[in-house]
């Protein structure tokens, strides 16, 4: 019996949510971002301002407040923890993945739309990050669904072959709204993508496409009543500073980039390439010629294809490369992935056999890769000696129990491989995407609750459960020769009294008022073990962190008065 679309978007929901809930809360936020952004979150309901963000109790001018919304709300649902923060993502992976199904069957047919959100849930980095804490999913679901909109305002609009029930205002109107909550949610990027991909489709087809310039300006105006909610009640509220502060962190990230977030010029191809795996392998064949079926076909193909050369290349100017900058992409390699399985299995696209090399040779990089995780864990004290840098060299000194099985994780990668392979060269397109994307997702399933806690423990583990013991401790904690947000979030520090708390300075020489702990690392402890800090004592070392504490000074006892002379 075949499964009505009501049906098929319920099962997609379900398998969704198991893919994505599960183990959220299984290991510590990882700085920075979602360290960052759950700090944000937490002092959203500590100071009880859900118009502006701070972090550290400062205002932090870095990001609109709506992610902070989502995971405030969580926070309040299930508490200040790991899966309240991961969990506005996962319920973006559900939608997600019901979106693109949608999509995909309103464009082409229900198969189409099953391939494409097997795709999305099946590849590697897609998948992942709908179990992280951090804004990207939404911004580029709310992204995509208006540009998606605005794709059927067009067809509307120049009388394309595919039925539209809706008017063309009803499509601007959407594509509006979904601007401003992406706008909303990490900033005007959003509409420099939108407008990138506008221009370079007007461009290739010569600006003989027309546009309703009244429609551009309702959507325009959708757009500013959405962002208005924040940016205009911020202003009138509070004044411009706040806005322009945050302007001014979007260009400066746009022309310059911090020392760890350099990168080479071909990054993101790279990053796209391994992080969408095996999506990323099969989408290559779709960005040749294929038979079309209908000026629709041809044309969203099109507008995808355009996409992805709009983010890889926006964000490769970008002078920041950081790896969820050109997530946005997922949308067209998913696609394109879909798109070439479709096409194959319609025999309207031929199958060329350099795919299967292709998967075959990253894919079993990729196992060996999960294989070898496992083999190192079982190891890693034996290699700590050889390793030249020392705090790397206390992180691998973690006590963390490996048994070895962890590395059925990676087989289970190579079975996936070979099934799917083997589908292919036997002309079973449909069963080859089923086995590699489902297989894929059971890979980063249990990786994500077997692999990363342990790897974590490596990374990160002595100094969060450090800061964990130091909650409710009327104390300062603060960390010396590197950033972190984990002594904020994971010591649930409450709003300083005093204002040198957050002077340095202050907290390792200065008239100290309560005890302060420091968490630095071994390679940069010795710049603060010194004469110039004689109260600073070191407590003990761990993993390649060193704790310090300085105690509050003894008051220095008074000078004795001398007796007054005796009268006369």
């Amino acid at each position: 019996m075949r499964l009505t679309k009501s049906a098929t978007t319920l099962l997609i929901a379900l398998f969704a949510a198991l893919l994505f809930i599960p183990f959220l809360g299984r290991v510590h936020l990882f700085d920075w971002d979602e360290i960052n952004f759950a700090e944000c979150s937490r002092e959203m309901i500590k100071l009880h301002d859900y118009t502006r963000v701070y972090v550290d109790y400062k205002p932090f001018w870095e990001k609109p407040p709506m992610f902070f919304w989502m995971q405030s709300t969580a926070m309040k649902l299930f508490g200040v923890n790991e899966f309240a923060a991961r969990f506005p993502n996962a319920i973006c992976g559900i939608v997600t993945l019901i979106v693109v199904f949608l999509c995909g069957s309103r464009i082409y047919d229900r198969k189409f739309g099953i391939l494409w959100a097997l795709a999305f849930g099946g590849s590697l980095f897609p998948n992942m990050y709908f179990k992280s804490g951090i804004i990207d999913p939404f911004f580029n679901l709310f992204t995509f669904l208006s540009l998606y909109n605005f794709i059927l305002y067009h067809w509307k609009r120049n009388g394309f072959d595919k039925k539209l029930a809706h008017s063309q205002v009803y499509y601007v109107i959407w594509s509006g709204v979904f601007m401003g909550l992406a706008i909303l949610m990490k900033g005007q990027v959003s509409l420099i993508v939108f407008l990138g991909c506008l221009g370079v489709y007007l461009f290739y087809n010569r600006f003989r496409i027309y546009f309703n310039w009244w429609y551009a300006v309702l959507f325009l105006v959708i757009t500013f009543l959405v962002t208005a909610t924040w940016y205009g009640y911020e202003t009138i509220k509070r004044g411009p500073w706040f806005i322009e502060e945050f302007l001014k962190y979007q260009w400066r990230l746009f022309r310059t980039h911090d020392a760890d977030q350099a990168g080479f010029f071909g990054y993101h191809y790279i990053v796209l390439l391994i992080g969408c795996f095996p999506a990323s392998i099969l989408a290559i064949p779709a960005f040749f010629r294929a038979k079309y079926n209908g000026r629709f076909d041809r044309d969203f193909k099109r507008w995808m294809v355009i996409l992805f050369w709009v983010v890889t290349v926006l964000f490769t100017i970008v002078q920041s490369r950081i790896i969820h900058y050109s997530s946005m992409a997922w949308f067209a390699v998913t696609f394109l992935a879909a798109y070439s399985v479709y096409k194959w299995d319609r025999k309207e696209l031929l199958y060329r056999k350099y795919v299967g090399i292709f998967l075959g040779i990253l894919g079993g990089l990729i196992s060996l890769l999960i294989l070898g995780v496992a083999v190192i864990g079982l190891n890693v004290k034996r290699l700590a000696p050889y390793v030249d840098d020392t705090f790397a060299r206390g992180n691998m000194e973690a006590d963390v129990h490996w048994t070895g099985f962890e590395g059925v994780i990676g087989v289970l990668m190579i079975i996936a491989l070979v099934v799917g392979i083997r589908n292919l060269s036997r002309r079973n397109y449909t069963n080859a995407a089923l086995s590699l994307f489902a297989g894929t997702a059971v890979v980063v399933f249990f990786a994500s609750a077997i692999i990363v806690p342990k790897v974590e423990r490596y990374s990160q583990g002595a100094a969060i459960d450090f800061f964990i013991e130091r909650q409710g401790c009327d104390c300062y904690v603060h960390t010396l020769g590197y950033k972190s947000y984990g002594d904020l979030f994971y010591t649930q520090k409450p709003q300083p009294a005093n204002p040198n708390a957050w002077n340095q300075d202050w907290l390792l020489k200065g008239p100290i008022d309560k005890p302060v702990y420091f968490v630095t690392k071994v390679d940069r402890v010795q710049h603060w073990e010194n004469a110039e800090y004689p109260d600073i004592k070191e407590l003990y070392r761990k993993n390649g962190f060193v704790f310090l504490k300085r105690d509050v000074p003894a008051p220095v006892p008074a000078a004795p008065v001398p007796p007054a002379p005796a009268a006369r």
